[in-house]
């Protein structure tokens, strides 16, 4: 029997959802080796959510995405050290390699094993995930994974796989909301980020634009959940984001554009909602990390990989069955308004009126 690693790197550099995804290999690790120091190296933009990680105890950033846009660069080189010098400060009993890319391939490769240690990695390439050959070449141990497999649970059992032990139970992604104190303006009035009664969260923006619902849909959809009793907000990342949000809030009686606020103050604030519905975006898996009442849309029929999961105890053999907290829609062209309401209403979370 090996003996257990007492130093962990995970290596997960991006892009938003991944990570999320990637939180409950964290928390099955922390069951199966206690007392291990558990780091993970992560894309800087996406660092302070790694951070909320319960277990994670060094969260070392990297930019190779702003590096290698000028790679020449003096402040480039400096920065490259620095972070060198951070993943380099200490060996690893197990190097996990969750992406299976070439760049998080050569992360691998850079971090320091112990003389015992070993890295981990891939095999073979999932269904509807990238995979790069130089993951599988650094990785001492390669882990054949069934291609048709849910991301959360393609980590999950990487590293169980590869560290030798059972997984236990659901996933539970560990990602711990801070407080709202932090947000109070320097004016000591009154916190606009406090919600004043139940907000459902609508995140509209997506990273592509076929993963789009339609403005007329959410509007419709907001107009449902204001005569149900509840207040609307509307997360934006961008200009053009701010805009769609202006534009639906303007239909709505009682709807809230947020501010911009960075990723962590992102999932705080989502965490005093009363739920959100959103497309297939990274700020609705951060919902779903959150165990906030959600759902999630779909124009593809992909929900199987990276939709929210269904709990154990929720299964069609369960009786009687327990009001779900998560769910997906999926609908070709777009899944209708009806069906998402449908879908919302059926949910494990207050409605105030009917």
């Amino acid at each position: 029997m090996k003996p257990a690693p007492q130093r962990i790197l995970i290596v997960k550099l991006s892009s938003l959802g991944d990570v999320v995804h990637a939180m409950p290999a964290v928390q099955d690790l922390r069951r199966a080796f206690p007392h291990a120091q558990i780091d993970w190296v992560v894309e800087a933009a996406f660092a302070p959510l790694v951070a909320r990680c319960e277990g994670v105890q060094q969260v070392i950033p990297c930019a190779l995405r702003q590096w290698r846009k000028s790679p020449f660069k003096a402040e480039t080189r400096r920065a490259w050290r620095a972070f060198k010098a951070q993943l380099q400060a200490q060996a690893y009993d197990a190097i996990i390699d969750l992406q299976g890319l070439s760049k998080s391939a050569l992360v691998s490769w850079l971090a320091r094993t112990t003389s015992g240690g070993k890295r981990y990695g891939l095999a073979n390439q999932t269904e509807g995930s990238g995979f790069e050959a130089p993951a599988r070449w650094v990785a001492d141990v390669a882990i054949e994974i069934e291609p048709h497999v849910h991301a959360v649970q393609r980590s999950r059992i990487l590293c169980a796989a590869g560290l030798g032990y059972a997984l236990q139970g659901p996933a539970h992604c560990g990602l711990r909301p801070g407080g709202l104190a932090s947000l109070q303006p320097a004016s000591q009035g009154e916190n606009p980020f406090v919600p004043k009664k139940a907000v459902v969260a609508l995140v509209h923006g997506t990273s592509r634009a076929d993963k789009e619902w339609s403005q007329a849909s959410w509007v419709a959809l907001g107009r449902r959940l204001n005569h149900a009793g509840f207040a609307v907000a509307l997360p934006h990342g961008n200009a053009a984001e701010k805009a769609t949000s202006e534009a639906i809030a303007a239909q709505l009686t009682d709807a809230w554009v947020w501010p911009a606020m960075a990723l962590d103050a992102m999932t705080d604030t989502l965490a005093h909602c009363a739920g959100v519905v959103g497309v297939d975006s990274g700020v609705s898996h951060i919902a779903v990390a959150l165990d906030l009442p959600h759902v999630q849309i779909y124009n593809f029929d992909t929900a199987w990989r990276t939709g929210p999961e269904v709990r154990a105890g929720t299964d069609e053999a369960t009786a009687p069955r327990l009001p779900l907290r998560q769910v997906s829609v999926y609908g070709q062209p777009q899944p209708t308004v009806d069906a998402v309401w449908e879908a919302w209403d059926s949910l494990a979370t207050p409605v105030l009126c009917r």
